[in-house]
């Protein structure tokens, strides 16, 4: 009888991915936790590493919508095409609401309200992202018939 389950090393690549993203997450998310803005040399840095999670995501994201592991999830139960659907037309919003904050940290120096506003973003961007993965998770999670330990 053939295997229907994940192959390990899809799902060692899987749980990496989400390790990394949540890593990237957490690093932003204390930059952002500072009550006030870390001045023109840490907004750059703050600025280069939002950029890095955009990229990340317009890989992964890429990834996701040439094939991958949504259309297999797909191919095995069929019904769970408008769920990766929906998956898939959550990124171009995703990264527009990254776009936003980097256009709002485009400066040499923000003032504290406006520094509130961008932690904020980024909270409720993180809160999306986060929403994000459950869904995708589960999509996959049901076309695999596995769990594969992610937690909520």
């Amino acid at each position: 009888m053939a295997s229907f389950g994940i192959d390990p090393a899809v799902l060692g690549h899987l749980l990496a991915e989400h390790r990394e993203l949540h890593a990237r997450l957490l690093e932003l998310r204390a930059e952002f936790g500072r009550p006030r803005s870390p001045g023109a040399a840490g907004l750059e840095s703050l600025r280069g590493r939002l950029q890095g999670l955009r990229e990340h995501l317009a890989r992964h994201f890429a990834q996701e919508e040439s094939g991958g592991h949504l259309e297999e999830s797909i191919a095995r139960i069929p019904r769970l095409s408008p769920a990766a659907r929906a998956v898939v037309a959550q990124h171009p919003r995703l990264l527009a609401e990254v776009d936003a904050l980097l256009e709002r940290l485009a400066v040499r120096d923000i003032p504290v309200e406006s520094w509130a506003a961008a932690a904020g973003g980024f909270a409720t961007f993180t809160e999306h992202l986060l929403d994000h993965e459950r869904n995708e998770n589960g999509v996959l999670q049901q076309g695999y018939n596995e769990d594969f330990g992610i937690p909520d």
